[in-house]
């Protein structure tokens, strides 16, 4: 285990936030304390296996330790933290067991939230999942890999609001953020960074145009990729799940 992370005062900052969108409430505490730790785990800026405390975090943050507390709650059930009591806080390790066993599930749920999101999606829906696909584009070209990471955050948020089917969206919804801290953990390559986000792109688009087949088979080649993605981190490990 290593040592307690260091003077919060010292630690980086996870970026801004994206601009509200129209109808936008303000998070409450507990929200805008996971968002940030969350986005913090993801890129690393708390390293697996380091050691916290929930006063630290708030300091960190800015934020008092209860909503702290209750965010580090949803992240333990995102197995991304594990609290032990009277001990600290510890960030997980990058599991490639783990994230192959979460591909596996993930793909079932991704597909059938793609299709009702294609078959649901209202007029505003549709043009706000164009804008991000868009969006994401823009990111790849620029190289601004935390940017893909949040609207990869955001695109999974729109296609659950969009599929209407709140028991899929909350058995899905504990999965991605383990899925992007593997990615940015792994990610080397830039021909990576535009193969990914023209898959979900495509995802994206297919849900944009109401295309309830494409949508699927879009999803089912971004979760592909992201198996043989992952499966390359480790080659020649016969005892890994296969895609």
């Amino acid at each position: 285990m290593t040592r307690p992370a260091d003077d919060p005062s010292t630690a980086p900052s996870p970026g801004p936030s994206p601009a509200p969108s129209p109808g936008w409430a303000a998070p409450t505490l507990t929200e805008a304390a996971y968002a940030r730790l969350e986005e913090m785990i993801v890129t690393l800026d708390l390293a697996p296996g380091s050691v916290v405390s929930e006063a630290i975090l708030g300091r960190m943050l800015g934020i008092g330790t209860t909503p702290v507390r209750e965010a580090l709650q949803r992240l333990a059930r995102e197995h991304l933290v594990q609290v032990l009591p009277r001990r600290g806080v510890v960030v997980t390790g990058v599991d490639l067991h783990h994230q192959l066993h979460v591909l596996e599930t993930r793909r079932e749920l991704d597909r059938l939230i793609a299709r009702a999101a294609a078959r649901r999606a209202r007029p505003a829906e549709r043009a706000a999942l164009a804008r991000l696909a868009a969006d994401m584009a823009e990111a790849g070209r620029a190289g601004d890999l935390r940017a893909f990471l949040r609207q990869d955050g955001q695109l999974n948020q729109a296609l659950a609001d969009a599929a209407r089917n709140p028991v899929a969206a909350a058995a899905v919804a504990s999965l991605h953020a383990v899925c992007r801290r593997f990615w940015f953990f792994h990610h080397r390559a830039e021909d990576e960074l535009a193969t990914t986000i023209a898959l979900h792109a495509a995802v994206a688009g297919s849900v944009a145009a109401g295309e309830e087949a494409a949508a699927a088979e879009a999803s089912d080649r971004l979760i592909a990729h992201m198996v043989d993605f992952a499966r390359g981190t480790a080659p020649g490990l016969e005892t890994l799940p296969q895609g």
